[in-house]
């Protein structure tokens, strides 16, 4: 990027926010559903998950995304959350005292919800930012995004196969969303099982190799979107096997629906079951998930400064 570019445009990385410990979960949970009370068991229940997990590593990773970003592009990229510091509120305002004019928004969430992007955008936008900002909507199907998950996938998966002394099925997974959202013309499942069967492609997987499952359902709020995990667990069993291969491709790195979700809660259903889980590794410091963010990012800075020239 031309020095003349530096401090007058950046890249805003966009997260949920995850609490670091289950101490700060209550005040958490007030951000989520903004100061709309829980029930108390639902309360606990989440508190419970953190703490056995003991810690939420997502700010750690999203930190160290853009860091290795920034070093890639030679702009500044600045993180902000919806739920948990460093807020979107924060990066905006520290965006402002940098001198930035002209912002691309990315979302860590790579398919397009209103439950996720819809309300980062909002959250941005509420903000009335002093600088423009370029909102990417979805990039579920960027080539380097595929090749990321593809590159996760086959650096386990065959070792999985050889140590279940079988091959094991794939289930990709994406967290759930309530079915109304679907119903009403929300893009995120089909974007979410697009980017699931670009993967499959990329890595040569059979149809007969791989199918997709929603994770994480909420605890309230109506029926949400599946099927889920579990059922696609004893759906598997039923078929004659006796372990599973899980990668989720609705996530960038490791965090409670991760860490907790897949490692703790479905290998002990499966294994209530009779059967085996294994996982493949999240993103987190994917250098080339940061591939994919920079070559977003480019091609949208480039517009923009083709604009300012124009």
């Amino acid at each position: 990027m031309n020095d003349s570019l530096h401090g007058r445009v950046a890249v805003l990385l966009l997260a949920h926010g995850s609490p670091d410990n289950a101490e700060e979960i209550p005040e958490y949970l007030r951000h989520v559903t903004g100061g709309r009370p829980l029930p108390q068991p639902v309360v606990d229940e989440i508190t419970h998950r953190y703490s056995l997990v003991g810690f939420s590593p997502l700010t750690c990773w999203t930190l160290q995304q853009s860091y290795d970003l920034a070093r890639v592009l030679g702009v500044s990229v600045y993180v902000g959350m919806r739920n948990w510091k460093p807020f979107i509120s924060e990066a905006i305002r520290k965006m402002a005292e940098d001198g930035v004019q002209h912002a691309i928004a990315i979302c860590l969430a790579p398919q397009n919800s209103r439950t996720s992007v819809g309300l980062y955008r909002r959250a941005v936008e509420s903000e009335k930012a002093p600088f423009t900002v370029d909102f990417v909507e979805s990039w579920h199907d960027h080539p380097l995004l595929v090749k990321a998950f593809t590159e996760r996938l086959l650096a386990a998966w065959p070792a999985a196969c050889a140590e279940a002394n079988a091959k094991l099925p794939v289930i990709f997974t994406a967290h759930s969303v309530p079915e109304r959202t679907i119903t009403e013309g929300d893009p995120y499942q089909a974007q979410a099982y697009e980017t699931a069967e670009l993967v499959a492609t990329h890595a040569a997987l059979a149809p007969e190799d791989w199918t997709f499952a929603f994770q994480s359902q909420g605890m309230s709020g109506g029926p949400w979107i599946g099927p889920t995990v579990e059922d696609t667990i004893l759906r598997f069993k039923e078929s004659g096997f006796a372990g599973v291969f899980v990668q989720p491709v609705g996530f960038l790195c490791d965090h409670v629906e991760v860490l907790y979700d897949i490692d703790i809660a479905f290998k002990e259903f499966a294994a209530k079951h009779n059967m085996r889980l294994w996982r493949a590794e999240s993103l987190n410091a994917s250098a080339t998930l940061v591939a994919a963010l920079a070559d977003i990012a480019r091609a949208r800075l480039k517009a923009a400064t083709m604009g300012n020239t124009a």
